[in-house]
């Protein structure tokens, strides 16, 4: 059981679940000013994820162990320095993966809970290929159940750690029935190695069967306000069986942090910045697209807070069992993420922004179609 009063306060990368970059913004002298309030004063409130209690913002790890979103991998000092800022500064739920390096993101994780490891939710994912010694990508996936105990018994010395608080399957293999999987988790529980298990972009009848066998905790897909999908399907789901929803990339790849636009252009090298290649950050799509990001930075203007806070603010609006998990390798985004959390709005506000919200189509797939290829949930 976490314990809050112990605080003074708070074969390549794009084949991985993706996790958030975030670059800087222009906001209101208000907007700073409450941000600083907050993160200074406050701790975040917290969350149910099934069973399992946690801050209502998380940190998505992965951009502590690669390049993200023309973001270079930070060192070993600074990725450990953000993990212990976010905990200093009430999170309690850190999110990575194996595929996160591979393996470097977890290394950091483990090294910046040291001491503190009893406080916080641990979350990881199995389920790329990956060569468990060299960390070499055949591109694939494989949750055979021998791999799977594999992955774990690596995962749990990376992350100095005798137990995974949650442990997703990062993407449904459709070689393996999802009822192996469930059942090779239950042995891995039954170790005492894993506590929780959830699905990463699955599909609602894989989620249903999954949690038939043993119970989900939590399910991982990507939600912001430039994607919307998980509303009609997964979402729905997760609230009729009790399982909690972590949006990944909540500010769309950073660009819902007030800093992109039109003119935004982005490296063609998919392992410098993904954006490059996905559809809806053409310089065509992001013409109309860019019509999102502007409303984001009037409603944050008359909210007295910045996009990122706005952005973030709205998802944890929608459902009391949503905790995104915004990303990054800089302390002052971190702590203007994490303002967030006092950013509250009425049911007014909600319908009104609800209705331009609709109003605007995005242009272009989430995802490149390689990529989508290898989720359930489209």
């Amino acid at each position: 059981m976490i314990n809050q009063s112990k605080r003074n306060l708070l074969k390549t990368g794009g084949l991985t679940a993706l996790a958030l970059g975030l670059g800087g913004t222009t906001v209101t002298q208000s907007a700073v000013k409450k941000a600083q309030t907050f993160t200074k004063d406050g701790l975040p409130s917290q969350r149910q994820l099934g069973n399992l209690t946690v801050s209502s913002l998380g940190l998505g790890c992965q951009g502590l162990g690669q390049n993200m979103y023309g973001v270079p991998q930070p060192s070993r000092e600074q990725a450990v320095r953000i993990v212990r800022q976010a905990f200093d500064h009430g999170v309690t739920f850190f999110d990575t993966a194996e595929a996160y390096g591979p393996f470097e993101s977890e290394r950091v994780v483990g090294e910046g809970l040291k001491g503190i490891r009893d406080q916080v939710v641990l979350a990881t994912k199995f389920g790329w290929d990956i060569d468990q010694k060299t960390g070499q990508r055949t591109g694939g996936l494989n949750s055979r159940p021998e791999h799977i105990k594999q992955v774990v018994d690596g995962m749990l010395q990376r992350l100095q750690t005798d137990r995974i608080d949650l442990l997703y399957q990062h993407r449904v293999d459709p070689k393996v029935p999802i009822e192996e999987v469930a059942g090779t988790i239950q042995d891995l529980m039954k170790q005492g190695k894993v506590l929780n298990w959830g699905l990463s972009e699955a599909g609602e009848a894989t989620i249903r069967k999954a949690h038939a066998i043993q119970p989900l905790t939590a399910v991982q897909s990507e939600y912001s306000l430039f994607f919307r999908g998980r509303e009609k399907d997964v979402i729905p789901v997760c609230e009729e069986l009790g399982i909690g929803f972590v949006p990944w990339s909540p500010l769309a790849m950073g660009t819902l942090a007030g800093y992109t636009d039109e003119n935004s252009r982005f490296d063609a090298n998919s392992s410098n910045d993904l954006r490059g290649i996905i559809p809806r950050f053409t310089p065509e799509n992001m013409q109309q697209n860019v019509k999102l990001i502007r409303l984001v930075k009037r409603w944050a203007n008359q909210k007295g807070c910045t996009p990122a806070q706005f952005s973030l603010a709205w998802l944890l609006a929608q459902k009391a069992f949503i905790v995104p998990i915004p990303g990054t390798t800089k302390g002052y985004h971190l702590m203007d993420n994490l303002g967030a959390d006092a950013v509250k709005f009425t049911t007014e506000e909600l319908s009104r922004f609800r209705k331009e919200l609709d109003a605007i189509e995005i242009a272009g797939l989430r995802l490149p179609e390689a990529i989508l290829n290898f989720s359930e949930a489209k």
